[in-house]
């Protein structure tokens, strides 16, 4: 599971930039799309990711690590400072969006806010993704070979 929402990142966030450029380019329909799409895929790649590490652990794969589980936990510390916030950022644009804008999209009222915390979302999921990654490296990828 570790494999996959490290792969699920690296399709989210070029993702999530697309679909910003579609906003840009007035495709509104395709944006909503776009973005309720890769939310989903990600909750179900997170929530499936959860469950494993409930249920399986993660720690006795950490051994192999070149760094102590002191340094691994600062890590995955940094990383949730941000995997936390973002989704629920996320799920406050989206559900902000489907209640505030019309059907079909198109600009409104709404259009500004959506804009800023979209970016902060979007900014979120960016880190969310380096600090991951960088704590997958960290926990599972280097060794002391």
């Amino acid at each position: 599971m570790l494999d996959l929402v490290f792969l699920a990142m690296f399709l989210v966030v070029p993702a999530m930039f697309w679909s910003i450029r579609l906003a840009k380019q007035g495709k509104f329909e395709l944006h909503k799309k776009v973005q309720i799409t890769t939310a989903l895929v990600l909750l179900i790649a997170v929530v499936a990711f959860e469950v494993d590490m409930r249920l399986n652990g993660w720690l006795d794969y950490t051994h192999g690590s070149a760094y102590t589980k002191q340094d691994i936990m600062k890590y995955l510390y940094i990383h949730l400072t941000f995997a936390i916030p973002t989704p629920l950022l996320w799920i406050v644009v989206i559900v902000k969006a489907l209640k505030k804008f019309p059907k079909p999209p198109k600009p409104g009222k709404h259009s500004k806010s959506h804009k800023i915390l979209g970016w902060l979302a979007t900014i979120g999921m960016v880190l969310t993704s380096i600090t991951g990654w960088i704590f997958y490296y960290v926990a599972f990828i280097s060794s002391l070979v």
